[in-house]
């Protein structure tokens, strides 16, 4: 879908920001979208360790259990 985009769409779109957002604006709104990239990124990050601890634990679980069974 965007592989199309070429250097003319990116400049135009980046002169319709230009003029939409104003060159003040333009430092805050990266600023913006890099913190909320960043704050993603952790938030991803923390949910794939609490997936691994908690199938972490229901391993432990599971082998203990199997082991508690062979030795009664």
């Amino acid at each position: 879908m965007f592989s199309s985009l070429g250097a003319p769409e990116i400049l135009i779109i980046a002169i319709m920001i230009l003029v939409l957002f104003g060159a003040k604006r333009i430092p805050e709104l990266a600023r913006g979208l890099g913190q909320g990239i960043k704050e993603f990124r952790q938030a991803s990050k923390d949910i794939k360790k609490e997936i691994e601890d908690s199938s972490r634990d229901i391993q432990d679980a599971a082998n203990h259990e199997e082991t508690s069974s062979k030795s009664k």
